[in-house]
């Protein structure tokens, strides 16, 4: 089988596999690993939001923790206030973050590389310790939420329930980044990345199209967020630190930058590896550092050279701009 017929299987085999999970915890008599690939599969959906504005667009956020914490304290403030309906707790979420991303994106935008990387990250910086300051909801210590997200049909009361919709929202937003990627607006993103000064001589704005991504991108950490809420029944502080940014870049780069699968397949290695040296010593950090080192260093791509498929944009619908495409190849021709 070549790699490109391997590749086209990838996104099916992959989700197949995370969905036999908790049946085989539970033939195994183990619900802890129930509980460990639900948060695999939270951070998973966080690492291919961020994917969308560092691998697409190559925009190193170092704040992108801010969104999750965000969709944390969305459920859990409701939550405090009493109020648990679930369609409640996700309409404040995206709306909350959608603000909050319009607002960090129109100014960080104004900069680029590591002006950029720094602004994110005082931006994430100044909401955590906003939360932390904020005794009414737990402040450092963070908020415990007694009640579940509950959305009528279901609720998210225990980990297979979150794990379960979590491996659901995760397979849609993959499907969808997919789609975008051959999209002509996902086309004339990636073009920001390798030539801005080709794509507004094409006509469109750059800074308009990142803000459009990065605000989509800020949405689909929050969601995260909000399952993460659920999964630990805690909100805190700590999950908008600059650790928690940092660690999802890594998933991205140990799994591979700018492709589909990479970060699921990066959030599964980086926590299983995590997972695996804490139970060796309580020195695990001076054992995964040089992996993650060894990784990088051996594998431009991360584990992507496993399992990249074919993933060049396809032409675009007759119907659709036909600049997006031209502005693709001029910026990548121009670029070799």
């Amino acid at each position: 089988m070549n790699r490109v017929k391997f590749g086209a299987w990838m996104i099916p085999v992959l989700f197949i596999l995370l969905a036999a999970v908790p049946f085989v915890a539970q033939a195994m008599g183990e619900p802890f690993y129930v509980t460990f690939f639900a948060r695999v599969l939270v951070y998973a959906l966080a690492a291919c939001a961020l994917n969308l504005v560092l691998g697409f667009a190559g925009l190193v956020s170092f704040g992108h923790a801010m969104f999750i914490g965000l969709g944390c304290y969305a459920v859990g403030i409701l939550s405090y206030y009493g109020i648990s309906d679930g369609w409640l707790q996700l309409l404040t979420a995206v709306a909350v973050c959608a603000l909050v991303g319009l607002v960090v994106g129109t100014v960080c935008l104004r900069t680029s590389g590591i002006g950029f990387i720094m602004i994110t990250l005082a931006f994430a910086q100044m909401f955590y310790f906003l939360m932390v300051s904020m005794t009414t909801f737990g402040g450092d210590d963070g908020l415990n939420i007694n009640e579940p997200s509950n959305f009528g049909l279901f609720e998210l009361s225990g980990s297979t329930e979150v794990y379960w919709a979590a491996w659901a929202v995760l397979l849609a937003v993959t499907i969808f980044l997919a789609r975008l990627k051959k999209s002509p607006f996902g086309m004339v993103l990636q073009a920001t990345h390798i030539n801005p000064r080709r794509v507004n001589a094409f006509g469109y704005s750059v800074f308009r199209v990142q803000l459009a991504a990065y605000v989509m991108s800020g949405v689909l950490t929050g969601l995260a967020g909000l399952l993460l809420a659920n999964l630990t029944a805690f909100a805190s502080p700590s999950y908008m630190s600059w650790p928690v940014s940092g660690e999802l870049i890594v998933m991205l780069v140990i799994g591979g930058l700018g492709t589909i699968t990479g970060p699921i397949v990066g959030a599964i290695a980086f926590l299983v590896m995590e997972e695996f040296f804490k139970g060796l010593t309580q020195h695990w950090m001076l054992i995964m550092g040089p992996v993650i080192v060894v990784i990088a260093l051996v594998s431009k791509n991360g584990f992507a050279w496993l399992i990249r498929r074919r993933e060049e944009p396809a032409p675009a619908p007759s119907a659709a701009p036909a600049a997006a495409p031209k502005v693709a190849a001029a910026s990548a021709g121009e670029s070799q």
